[in-house]
């Protein structure tokens, strides 16, 4: 399996830290880049590859792609309309969603722990996405309703009864069936001149025309995870995040050298 993920945005919102901001994908967190962090986690995980949509300051992006000696792990391709909705970079990757193989579509401004993308990863759904229940009501995050058990919204804001609703992370899992179908979508926006719209409309159509049971939800609500779009989103990545993720890698390391010690004793 592989990720496609969407890095080409200029970050407009970050301009309160810096009055030119780093694409977000290469902000650190601790000793590395957030792109560090995906890579890391993908080949843990088993994934094969990452196609990465760029578009500002790629060259950038790109050596730090060669600094971390990816370039057979990480390919980019390049967003030339870039300062226009995420949808132009979606529609860029196109060729990347239209095969036979289900695949990985991903924000890239998510730091998470490893156990969230395992979750979607391993679920038994072939169209999935994920939810966290705990998150701050108001018009940023992308919500996703859910009313006995199926998904009947997904949108910033509320327009159907629900019996609750999460925020989703921005991963989704796709068949090749329903990635090819959000490729058409976009397509179909694009000829209307919709160049500006998020492209989470697009799945969002996808998902609601669909038969039901075709597109499910992971909770993962309680784990450690957040979007980056705001100078405070860096802070509490930093200062919140990453400590918990940290505290989980070590929690699991000690696990995992505990039972190798209870194994040697039995074997002795």
């Amino acid at each position: 399996m592989k990720v496609v993920m969407l890095a080409a945005g200029v970050g407009a919102r970050l301009k309160d830290l810096d009055t030119k901001p780093p694409p977000k994908i290469l902000l650190r967190f601790g000793d590395k880049s957030l792109l560090q962090y995906h890579i890391e986690i993908f080949k843990r995980l088993g994934i094969d590859e990452l196609v990465l949509g760029v578009g500002y300051h790629r060259q950038e992006i790109e050596q730090e792609i060669a600094a971390l000696g990816a370039e057979g792990f990480v390919r980019t391709v390049f967003n030339k309309d870039f300062q226009e909705g995420n949808i132009i970079t979606l529609w860029t990757l196109r060729n990347e969603l239209c095969c036979e193989n289900p695949v990985l579509l991903m924000d890239a401004d998510v730091l998470y722990c490893e156990e969230l993308l395992k979750r979607l990863i391993d679920s038994r759904h072939n169209n999935c996405l994920l939810i966290d229940r705990n998150f701050e009501p108001g018009d940023e995050p992308v919500k996703v309703c859910v009313r006995d058990g199926e998904i009947v919204e997904f949108r910033k804001w509320l327009s159907a009864d629900f019996d609750f609703c999460g925020e989703s992370v921005g991963f989704f899992k796709l068949s090749a069936e329903l990635a090819g179908k959000v490729i058409l979508q976009t397509e179909l926006y694009l000829h209307l001149g919709r160049r500006n719209e998020a492209y989470e409309e697009t799945i969002r159509d996808v998902l609601l025309t669909s038969p039901r049971g075709t597109f499910a939800f992971e909770d993962i609500t309680g784990m450690p995870w957040t979007e980056i779009d705001f100078a405070a989103d860096v802070e509490r990545a930093t200062n919140e995040v990453l400590p918990r993720i940290l505290m989980m890698k070590d929690n699991c390391c000690s696990e995992m050298r505990t039972k190798q010690n209870m194994g040697d004793s039995k074997t002795l």
